[in-house]
């Protein structure tokens, strides 16, 4: 094929390679016979090393197979068919009637409405998420439309992306922007730490790894952080124009969203070509310069692919610590407000916590604000660590939330909430709970659990029940603070 035994250039180019992948099963009828006929040939071993990818199973972990009809053909999952069309393709085939039944019920069971379209690049990315070394992938339809769910994020974040750009959002390199806020810092960073984790999967033929970080990244760092933080600084100013903190986000979005894409290209390569060349004519001019090494190309599979090395100096490991707490303090006072039965109003919120919690929350006072949807954040304690007149205690007609034991949240949702309603809401949680833990107890209690059931169910039983136990104690210290509220009001 290289034009052996002559010394051709393509000899000398693709001759050996590096690595060869196969499937486990063809060690013997085609590795062996590789290396000991490239050996004999040329005195050189014909690769390095070999990677034995993984048997693809139904989602039963079932062999794929005719006569079972569970045998799923990448055409139809990239161009979606109909119950109909798969049944015919078993009819076609050479079977017993008895199996042709057999696969048609199963087709029927696994497949009742067909297969929806999922294209190439979710196929892909949902077989490269599996562990491909030691392992079978348990395939199923749901896995791959899970990827083209993703495929769909891909495409609303840069219509997000591109919307911004086009109403006149200026971008620059990351060299060109000042000093960047606290959450600019921390998406670089946590975009170096994903190139990182490229990296280490790579080196190590571990895609799924791979896949997880990217995935991660854009879904849980870029789109539910980033992304809902920056929309309030989006707001023209006078003039017009964005103000330097709305410039700085949309130059730190650009770069992030172009440099994931790379990232992705291997494992979704036609919908972040396209998806880059949307986005190519509004990046400045060499802003991969820092990202990448080499010169820029016009399509984004020649694109040199992003290393840690370029994007080491915005690694800022202090900031992305810290607000891993405060997506703590943001969890907890969600959960406050759903408990509360908040939905479109935003109350007001005291924290009363350490002066380093507090150094922490200031920094970052615009994120919690905008992530938790209240309407000042308030730092109980030390004025020169809140940056203002801090308060010394919060107002009466709030429900508060532990973060930690240093760290207590306090929301006013007095004015805001329908005690009765909430009340009410959670009388009935308690309700149900309280047989649940019961029934839990007694089963935990008796004689034959003790002696016959495997330690393992136990701790799995003794989990649910401390679980229930800490949510029954969350509604009832919920109920206690609704009490009190109601009092106040009653009072006024």
């Amino acid at each position: 094929m290289l034009g052996w035994p002559h010394q051709t250039k393509d000899l000398e180019q693709f001759y050996p390679n590096s690595i060869l992948e196969t499937g486990s099963d063809l060690i013997f009828f085609w590795v062996a016979r590789m290396v000991m006929l490239g050996t004999e040939l040329t005195g050189q071993l014909p690769f390095k090393q070999v990677l034995l990818h993984s048997l693809v199973r139904d989602k039963h972990g079932r062999k794929m197979s005719k006569s079972l009809g569970n045998v799923i053909d990448p055409l139809d999952v990239i161009h979606g068919t109909t119950l109909e069309s798969l049944q015919q393709k078993v009819r076609a085939r050479n079977l017993d009637p008895r199996e042709q039944l057999v696969a048609m019920e199963a087709q029927e069971k696994d497949f009742p409405k067909g297969i929806p379209p999922c294209g190439a690049d979710a196929l892909r990315l949902a077989l490269c998420s599996h562990k491909t070394q030691g392992e079978d992938i348990n395939l199923s339809l749901s896995q791959i439309l899970s990827s083209r769910h993703f495929c769909n994020k891909l495409w609303q974040t840069l219509r997000f992306v591109l919307g911004v750009l086009e109403a006149g959002a200026a971008v620059e390199t990351l060299e060109k922007l000042g000093p960047l806020g606290s959450m600019e810092r921390w998406v670089l960073s946590r975009l170096y730490s994903t190139v990182v984790q490229c990296e280490r999967g790579f080196e190590a033929y571990e895609l799924h790894s791979v896949t997880t970080a990217l995935t991660t990244f854009w879904v849980s760092n870029l789109c539910d952080v980033y992304m809902e933080y920056m929309k309030p600084l989006l707001s023209p100013q006078s003039g017009g124009t964005l103000g330097a903190e709305g410039t700085a986000a949309c130059s730190v979005l650009v770069h992030c969203v172009s440099t994931c894409l790379t990232l992705l290209s291997p494992f979704m390569p036609f919908i972040t070509e396209e998806l880059w060349q949307r986005l190519q004519p509004h990046r400045p001019p060499q802003a991969c310069s820092q990202a990448c090494s080499g010169a820029p190309q016009d399509t984004l599979c020649l694109q040199p692919y992003p290393r840690s090395q370029q994007l080491a100096p915005w690694h800022f490991p202090d900031e992305e610590r810290d607000f891993l707490w405060v997506q703590e303090v943001v969890r907890v006072t969600r959960s406050l407000r759903a408990q509360s039965g908040l939905t479109k109003e935003k109350p007001a919120m005291w924290v009363e916590c350490s002066s380093s919690q507090a150094q922490i929350l200031h920094n970052y006072s615009s994120a919690l604000q905008t992530l938790s949807r209240v309407s000042c954040v308030q730092l109980l304690g030390d004025p020169a660590q809140a940056g203002d007149q801090a308060p010394s205690a919060p107002p009466k007609g709030c429900v508060v939330g532990v973060v930690d034991h240093t760290c207590t949240l306090h929301l006013h949702v007095k004015s805001g909430v329908n005690v009765d309603k909430q009340i009410s809401a959670l009388s009935l949680r308690r309700a149900r709970l309280m047989p649940k833990l019961e029934q839990l107890l007694i089963r935990g209690q008796s004689q034959d659990f003790q002696t016959k059931v495997p330690p393992h169910v136990r701790d799995s039983l003794a989990r649910k029940v401390s679980a229930l136990e800490q949510e029954l104690k969350n509604t009832e210290e919920q109920l206690q603070q609704l009490r009190e509220i109601k009092e106040e009001l009653t009072e006024q």
